[in-house]
């Protein structure tokens, strides 16, 4: 067996070899991360994100644009919101993360504010993993990280995350701090983008649990974010604390759970390429030959669903009409089945499936037969 470096060199290489020739990887984020962690079975998501192929680009050259992703307008409101937040040093940030997640230590006066430059990801990495140690062993002081690089494993390929800022407070521990442009109203936020702000947040606590383990003793990370948002309808911040422990486990058990992606990568026909600038039809035969898991949810978290969604209704895929409905069918894998055991023509009738759906046909029957007399 090649040792770990000889296997981790071999597969950067194959990987470079499914983006396609000169073709830059894109580096995947926490919001990418946390889609990937919810549907840990697509193993065609989990090969592209770990060779970093542009799906979006992706989309386009297989004749299905995704309409996924923030508009510049977003963006740019995004971007001058977190300016204003991180102004004068952080000290409006600091004081929200002291009034709501450390009343008790000292007011944040003068906190250090790191320089985390590097070259290139691995030099970021490993410059924030300095300051965060630096800054933990100076205790009784506040130190703020803007926009620190952490690594995070998965499915064996590191995946560089970028969160909006780190806190390390007086005591040593340490806060990650995410900064959004939709408003708080009235104290409380729309609870589905409170929800994935919550997961993407998990994500950067998993990666720097890491960070923390490698050190002596390990700091602690806290569980409670800072979710920083404009207050009402104004552009003057506010903040809540938000408990992502259990968004933690579930990203931690999903991404434990992930086909390693030197597997997947091993089971490609010799030759395979995502390159866009590949005809459509040898690039559709390539992402055809890796597995998909296609749901609904999949179009508000993956720029290829709306691909995946045409060829799971093509093929009569029952995924396609949602997980739920996929796990009350059973062993009923597509609309023809389903459609076949209503009628009585196939299936076993001490099924529960088929015997709920053959009365289910029954019952319409009973009422149209009605209705028309």
């Amino acid at each position: 067996m090649p040792p770990p470096r000889t296997r981790g060199t071999a597969l950067r290489q194959r990987l470079a070899e499914l983006r396609g020739p000169d073709v830059a990887a894109k580096a995947l984020d926490a919001r990418a991360l946390a889609a990937l962690a919810a549907n840990p079975g697509c193993e065609r998501r989990a090969i592209l994100d770990g060779a970093g192929v542009d799906k979006a680009t992706l989309a386009d050259a297989l004749g299905s644009p995704s309409a996924f992703g923030q508009s510049q307008f977003a963006l740019t409101r995004g971007n001058a919101f977190e300016a204003k937040v991180k102004a004068d040093g952080g000290a409006e940030l600091l004081r929200l993360v002291h009034e709501r997640l450390d009343p008790g230590a000292v007011p944040p006066a003068g906190a250090a504010l790191p320089d985390l430059s590097a070259i290139g990801p691995e030099g970021r990495t490993a410059r924030t993993a300095l300051a965060l140690r630096e800054a933990t062993g100076a205790r009784g002081t506040w130190t703020l990280l803007d926009h620190p690089m952490v690594a995070l494993d998965v499915a064996g390929s590191p995946a560089f995350l970028e969160p909006d800022a780190v806190v390390v407070h007086p005591d040593g521990s340490w806060t990650v701090v995410e900064i959004k442009s939709f408003p708080m109203l009235d104290g409380s936020a729309d609870p589905a983008k409170v929800g994935a702000a919550a997961r993407q947040a998990a994500v950067y606590v998993l990666a720097l649990e890491a960070v923390a383990a490698r050190l002596d003793p390990a700091p602690r990370v806290r569980h409670r974010v800072l979710l920083v948002c404009p207050k009402d309808f104004s552009n003057l911040p506010t903040a809540s604390a938000v408990d992502v422990r259990k968004q933690r486990a579930v990203t931690s058990r999903q991404l434990a759970r992930l086909t390693r992606i030197e597997d997947i990568a091993d089971a490609l026909p010799e030759g395979t390429c995502f390159s866009p600038e590949l005809p459509a039809e040898q690039l559709t035969a390539a992402v055809e030959a890796v597995p998909a898991a296609y749901a609904p949810e999949c179009l508000a978290a993956c720029e290829l669903a709306f691909h995946c969604r045409e060829r799971s209704r093509a093929a009569g895929a029952v995924t396609s009409l949602g997980r739920s409905v996929r796990a009350e069918l059973g062993g009923l894998t597509t609309v023809e089945d389903v459609l076949a055991a209503a009628r009585g023509e196939s299936g076993d009738p001490l099924d529960p499936a088929v015997a709920a759906l053959r009365r289910a046909a029954r019952l319409r029957t009973e009422a149209l037969e009605t209705m028309c007399h």
